[in-house]
């Protein structure tokens, strides 16, 4: 069983080696939700995330025998730094598996840290299978990602953290996935101050957490693709979810374009480039989502944030007209798929000014990348027939 003392010591031994990071209040976001909201900015961290904190502990925690044999993990990608940057101060074997698809970014960053790094899976379900099956191989020491008493005590001082920086906060709302980060933030704010309200986040493209509650026991789900990779994890932990299911008031879901709108609205208003895992909270909370609310109009978000991504080049609609025939739509979305664009809505009509009979016009509102992403749409269809009227 975890204790507040856990949580302590664990403080204790990261002392000098983790930073303790940031709180920063937001005038936009209080603004626009109608709450005061802060934002604990654990991309300043070590390794540029949260998860170094429980894999110190638990490296810490290892007996000279455990270490002896080495260390081996399975991550999509902050984890894999966490482990290896730990094992390289002191100095142990690491080895970690990593999604085929995970980005090349952090694998890099992990074997900077001298780790070995095997990619293996299509999601991180079945590279934490391998790893435990080259674990049994290896006889290294596992080092788990979530489930495990020692991460979670380490996760938990972001908790210990936040008291100190904010004694009268009311809510807080944490991304989650397998569980760590929120099982040992909830556990350590309710020991510190029952009153505390907090939320679990997660993206409805792998809402695991959500189903294991439903379900009253971790559940191996099916998931979709999402840009929240790094809580996309399909069963969460036996040991996260008891004690989530325990201090945390509820779990709830954001969609991927309310988290990608984020994502581009915390670049732009706070000059802070996240993952998407870490902008769901906030996602939840300007997409109201939550059983509580400040007095600002959803939807007047909406329309703030669609400004911020037309102005980035990253939202863009027009209007072109097209035979009212089978097949005809499926072959214009075929060309917009294949030109990588996102389609947010689309509107077809057969009456209208422009509109003879045997036609139909088309609206589309499409979620792009750039400015030179827009030009390059306009000028393939443009050379496909189609005559096409963008607006901003």
């Amino acid at each position: 069983m975890l204790t507040l003392k856990d949580i302590e010591q664990a403080r204790a031994k990261m002392k000098g080696i983790v930073h303790e990071t940031p709180l920063e209040h937001s005038q936009t976001f209080s603004r626009l939700s109608g709450n005061e909201v802060y934002m604990k900015l654990e991309n300043l961290q070590k390794t540029g995330s949260f998860k170094v904190r429980g894999s110190f502990n638990k490296i810490m925690s290892l007996t000279d025998e455990e270490r002896a044999r080495g260390v081996i993990a399975a991550s999509a990608g902050n984890h894999a730094q966490g482990v290896a940057y730990a094992s390289s101060m002191l100095h142990i074997p690491c080895t970690i598996v990593m999604p085929k698809g995970a980005p090349l970014s952090k694998i890099e960053a992990t074997k900077s840290y001298g780790a070995e790094v095997v990619l293996h899976g299509d999601v991180f379900d079945e590279s934490l299978e391998y790893a435990l099956e080259l674990q049994r191989k290896r006889g290294m020491t596992f080092v788990h990602p979530f489930d495990d008493l020692a991460v979670i005590a380490g996760q938990g001082t972001i908790g210990l953290e936040l008291i100190e920086q904010l004694p009268d906060v009311d809510v807080v709302l944490c991304p989650v996935g397998g569980g760590g980060l929120l099982a040992g933030l909830a556990f350590t704010l309710k020991q510190l101050k029952p009153s505390i309200d907090v939320y679990g986040v997660e993206s409805s493209a792998c809402p695991g957490m959500t189903a294991a509650i439903r379900h009253k026991q971790p559940v191996a789900i099916a998931a979709s693709d999402t840009i929240a990779d790094g809580i996309a994890v399909k069963k969460p932990g036996n040991l996260t979810y008891q004690y989530i299911e325990q201090y945390v008031d509820g779990v709830v879901c954001v969609e991927e374009a309310e988290i990608s709108r984020t994502m581009l609205y915390l670049l732009e208003r706070n000059k802070l480039l996240v993952e998407g895992s870490a902008a769901c909270p906030l996602a939840a909370l300007l997409y109201q989502k939550l059983p509580f609310r400040g007095n600002v109009d959803v939807t007047l978000i909406s329309r703030i944030i669609e400004r911020g991504l037309v102005e980035a080049g990253r939202f863009v609609t027009f209007t072109t007209v097209i035979s009212d025939k089978p097949g005809q739509l499926n072959k214009l979305l075929r060309i917009i798929a294949e030109l990588e664009a996102n389609v947010m809505s689309i509107h077809h009509q057969r009456i209208g000014a422009k509109v003879l009979p045997g036609q139909a016009e088309i609206h589309f509102s499409l979620e792009t990348k750039n400015e030179d992403h827009i030009q390059q749409i306009y000028q393939v269809l443009l050379k496909e027939g189609y005559d096409v009227q963008f607006s901003r």
